[in-house]
């Protein structure tokens, strides 16, 4: 059966604020392909690290092809934990938190669950920023894909100060 190794990860630039997410792809199988490597990335102008990290996993179960085994490795345990219990009561729930407030971020939920059921999916968890390799590309990946988002800083002028003002003259 094919298999794939999936290393997701999302940034905020702020929270809420800028934001983007990353994933790196391996495909892991017998043939001349073992070890292939896809990378995502995107972003979104005003978003939440949690949305990111949402979008990360989603985008990579997307671009896998159905019915692949996949060994998904995030950072989140947001995520880790909401795919892996949570989910169940929020469904039972009418996507409602034991609380009965409204599920932060259901569409993203749902559409994280119908990614899931399309393939076979082991879950893990690995500390952020910590040296993973994969982990730490996923993060390069997340904050590239944030990139075209953040407001860049204004430019000084040439001189690399500010630009002269013009003498204001009393009485005019």
């Amino acid at each position: 059966m094919r298999r794939v190794e999936a290393f997701t990860d999302g940034a905020c630039s702020g929270n809420p604020g800028p934001g983007g997410w990353g994933a790196v792809l391996r495909l892991r199988s017998d043939g001349a392909n073992d070890g292939a490597i896809r990378e995502l990335k995107g972003g979104e102008a005003q978003t939440t690290n949690n949305r990111m990290e949402l979008m990360a996993a989603i985008s990579a179960l997307n671009a896998i092809k159905e019915g692949t085994t996949v060994d998904l490795y995030t950072d989140s345990s947001y995520v880790k934990d909401g795919i892996s219990g949570w989910i169940e009561g929020w469904k039972r729930n009418g996507w409602k938190t034991a609380s009965k407030q409204p599920v932060k971020n259901a569409e993203l939920w749902q559409a994280l669950d119908e990614a899931h059921r399309r393939h076979q999916v082991a879950w893990h968890w690995v500390k952020g920023h910590a040296g993973h390799p994969e982990n730490e590309r996923a993060d390069e990946l997340a904050r590239e894909g944030m990139a075209p988002f953040k407001k860049k800083p204004k430019v000084a002028a040439a001189a690399g100060g500010p630009a002269p003002r013009k003498a204001r003259v009393a009485g005019r």
